[in-house]
Formats: C-alpha cells, sequence, structure tokens
C-alpha cells in the first residue's frame, strides 16, 4: 500500500498512536480556548462540574452530620431563598448576558440596577411569603418570628445578588473566574456546616450556605466594577451607543414572562413539593433534584455563552450555534448516560434512603436534559436576536407542561412525578422547536431581520 506524504507528517496521529491522539485532543481543546464562545462556555461548565464535587461533598457531610428530618427541612428552606432570589434575577439574567456586551459605558449602571431592582423585588416577594406561612406546610414553620424572618429576608437580598455576579462575569467574558469563586464558597460552606454541627443542630446547613454568599459578594463585585466595568466601557467602538432603556425593556417584556415560567419549573416546584410531603421525604426528593438539575445547567451554561458571543456578534451566530450544540452534546450525552446507569449508587452515597426514593427521579432528569440542550440553544438564539416573543411562548408553554404533570402526577407516581413531567414536556417542546432550530442551523447567515420599528436600535449595537 502506498503511503503518501501527509500520511508521513509527524503532528498527524497514526491509527493506534494514543499518544498522537491525546496530542491532537490537547490542541483541539487549546484551539477552543481561545474562541471567547468557548472559553466562557467551558468556564460555566467547569464552575458546573466543581459545584457538582463540592455540592456531593457538601450534602454528604449534612447527610451524616444532621438527622434527616433536619436534612429535608434545610433544604426546603434554601429552595424558597432560591425561589424569590430568583424572581427577578434569572429574569434579568438574560438581558444582562445580551446587554453586558454591547453595554459599552452604560456597563457599570445596567449591572448595578439588576442588583438593585432584584433585590427589592426578592425582598417584597419573600415578605408576602412570609406573612402566609400556615398555607406553606411545616417544613416552613422554623421561619416564624421576627429573627428568623429577618434573617431569611436578608438570605433572599443577598442571594439575589450572587445569581446576577456570576452572569455579569460571563457577560464581561471572565467566567473563567467563576469556578474559582464557585471553589471559595464550596471550601468555606463545607468548612461552616461541620462548625455549625453542634452549635446549631437544627439551622446549621441553612446558615452554612448564607455565611459564604455575604463573604463572596465583596471581593467578586469589587473585581466586576473596579476593573472589568471599566475595561468594557474602552473596548465599546468609537461613535457607538449603547443600548438604550427602551431597547432593553422590550427585550426584559418578552424574555422575563418567559424566564419567569422556567423559574417556576426550577423552584416553585420544588416548593411546592416541600408543601406536600415530610421533611425526611422531601430530603430524598432534593437530593436527586439537585443532582438532575447540576447536569441540566451543563446545557444552560454553554447557551449562557451563546448568548454573549451571539450578541457581541450576530454574523457568527449560526456557526456559533453549529459549534455549542455539538460541545454540548460531546460533554452532556456521556455524563446524563453514567447518571442514568450510576444513579442509585450515586444516591447510596448518602444513605439507603436516599437510593430507594431518588433513583428514578435523578434517571429521568438525566435523560431530560438531553432535549434540553436543543431547546437551550434555541432559545439563545432568539436571545441574541432579540426575538422575545418566541422566547416566552416556548418557555411559558413548557412550564405550563411541566407544572401541570408533576403536580397532577405527584398522588400517582410520587416525588419521580417531577422527572416524568420534566421528560415528557421537554421532549415535546424539543418537537416543536425543531424544524426552527434546524433553520437556524441550516442558515448561512443569520435568520432575524430587525423590523423597521427596531432597525435603528440594532443598528448601535450589531457590530
Amino acid at each position: 500500500m502506498k503511503t503518501t506524504v501527509a500520511d508521513q507528517r509527524p503532528d498527524r496521529p497514526q491509527v493506534g498512536d494514543g499518544v498522537g491522539r491525546f496530542a491532537m485532543m490537547r490542541r483541539r481543546l487549546l484551539r477552543d480556548l481561545r474562541n471567547p464562545l468557548f472559553l466562557n462556555g467551558y468556564a460555566l461548565m467547569a464552575n458546573t462540574g466543581v459545584t457538582a464535587v463540592l455540592g456531593m461533598g457538601y450534602w454528604l457531610l449534612a447527610a451524616r452530620l444532621y438527622s434527616p428530618e433536619d436534612f429535608g427541612r434545610s433544604q426546603a428552606l434554601i429552595t424558597a431563598m432560591r425561589l424569590f432570589a430568583g424572581l427577578t434575577a434569572l429574569g434579568l439574567a438574560g438581558a444582562l448576558a445580551r446587554f453586558i456586551p454591547v453595554a459599552g459605558r452604560r456597563t457599570g449602571g445596567l449591572i448595578g440596577r439588576g442588583y438593585l431592582i432584584s433585590t427589592l423585588t426578592a425582598v417584597l416577594a419573600a415578605v408576602g411569603f412570609l406573612l402566609t406561612l400556615p398555607f406553606w406546610g411545616e417544613n416552613y414553620a422554623s421561619l416564624a418570628g421576627i429573627g428568623p424572618g429577618l434573617f431569611f429576608l436578608a438570605a433572599v437580598a443577598i442571594w439575589s445578588v450572587f445569581t446576577l455576579q456570576d452572569v455579569a462575569l460571563a457577560g464581561l467574558r471572565k467566567a473563567v473566574w467563576v469556578p474559582v469563586n464557585s471553589v471559595c464558597f464550596g471550601l468555606i460552606k463545607m468548612g461552616l456546616l461541620v462548625a455549625l454541627a453542634g452549635a446549631l443542630p437544627d439551622d446549621g446547613i441553612y446558615v452554612s450556605w448564607i455565611i459564604p454568599t455575604a463573604m463572596a459578594l465583596i471581593p467578586v463585585n469589587l473585581f466586576i466594577f473596579g476593573v472589568l466595568v471599566p475595561r468594557n466601557a474602552r473596548r465599546a467602538p468609537e461613535g457607538s451607543r449603547p443600548p438604550g432603556f427602551r431597547q432593553i425593556g422590550r427585550f426584559l417584556a418578552g424574555d422575563y414572562p418567559g424566564a419567569f415560567s422556567i423559574l417556576a419549573i426550577v423552584y416553585f416546584l420544588p416548593v411546592y413539593v416541600a408543601s406536600r410531603v415530610s421533611g425526611e421525604l422531601f430530603g430524598y426528593f432534593a437530593m436527586a433534584q439537585t443532582l438532575g438539575a447540576m447536569i441540566e445547567l451543563l446545557a444552560i451554561n454553554m447557551a449562557t455563552s451563546l448568548t454573549v458571543e451571539g450578541s457581541a456578534d450576530r454574523s457568527k451566530l449560526v456557526a456559533n450555534c453549529r459549534q455549542a450544540l455539538r460541545r454540548s452534546y460531546l460533554i452532556i450525552l456521556p455524563v446524563s448516560l453514567v447518571t442514568v446507569v450510576a444513579a442509585p449508587y450515586i444516591l447510596a452515597v448518602f444513605g439507603p434512603g436516599f437510593s430507594e426514593h431518588g433513583t428514578l427521579l435523578l434517571r429521568l432528569m438525566a435523560l431530560a436534559v438531553l432535549p434540553r440542550v436543543l431547546i437551550e440553544i434555541y432559545l439563545s438564539a432568539m436571545r441574541a436576536q432579540s426575538r422575545a416573543r418566541t422566547l416566552a411562548v416556548v418557555q411559558i408553554g413548557l412550564a405550563v407542561l411541566v407544572l401541570s404533570s408533576s403536580v397532577l402526577l405527584l398522588p400517582v407516581t410520587g416525588i419521580a412525578s417531577v422527572g416524568y413531567g420534566l421528560l415528557f414536556s421537554e421532549i415535546l417542546v424539543a418537537l416543536l422547536i425543531f424544524g426552527g432550530l434546524r433553520k437556524i442551523l441550516g442558515s448561512s447567515k443569520t435568520t432575524h431581520t430587525p423590523s423597521a420599528r427596531e432597525a435603528p436600535e440594532a443598528a448601535s449595537w450589531s457590530t
């Protein structure tokens, strides 16, 4: 057989050459890291991996140091805190990812107003929750009283800013710092969990979440506002116009209803489950749901990076969508399949009850992530194109399907109802949006042309 010159190239791995294949993978990874789309996406995915590892360590310690009832009740309190913190924060996350890359000299004001609006809205909603505590069941009874109530409100405000600061780092193309923040947060949280086990046996888990979160806000935001915001302002093209309030408001009007719907899936649904089951059973549910949500975050992370890069340069949106889809499945597919197989063994680490009650839920959630990848890539393309109406329709439709199916199935299938609801709903929505996604992926240019009303504003940021 004749050997060509190309086959003899020293940089081309030969069949069976493991070292050569490793070198090729290394070169591909280094090339990806020079692309802001993949650098931000991989950083956010790495953050999910770090969070998963440290989170498993944290909850393993919690399961050993605290009773099943206190474990489940603390999970319920943390879920409620994140629900109210995310009421506006999750709605603003898409807007910050969309507009920070093109905000120029208004970057600091955009982030600061996002923090303020999110915090005030979250605290007001949490006050309403505290005033209706009897409706929410015994898992939330410990919040009664002025002291516990004020601490809960402070926790909601802190977590609201904490939620948005990671999005701000991603929007400023410095998502590589997000995993660093998560490592520090996770280690301090684990240390406090152990330290408080004796002093606060009932509330040590809950308190150990809040104190490290508050500590993380100061250095991260000094870095954001002191270093990254001025740098982003200097990078703005000369003569460019930052997005105006009308443009941002129109985007939020379409994006927020959809984001609010997703919030209902991620946080309200667990709060509803907590109000209907015992603290011990909710602990089993929450552990499986937390692990399943971490896999889902992998899809969301690459999609967030896609929104940022698509907003900064819409001429590359189609290519970025294709690349993001391939890379997402390259990482998520094996993670999902391994989780399906190993779910009972993963949960058994926390105790036999977790494996017995949570295995089916975790398996269903791991499978549901596969159609979720398609949905998230499609939604990010819509955000980058400011197609807020489509965003709202897809997200609201998904939320209605998941919530209704999960609530209806809860009396029949127990805590696994959420897994069934997610899997069936996300498969259906993925099928419905597949035609639109296929059109984007097959296009040779951006698929959305701004209307006459949008054109003047679109021209100010489509560089």
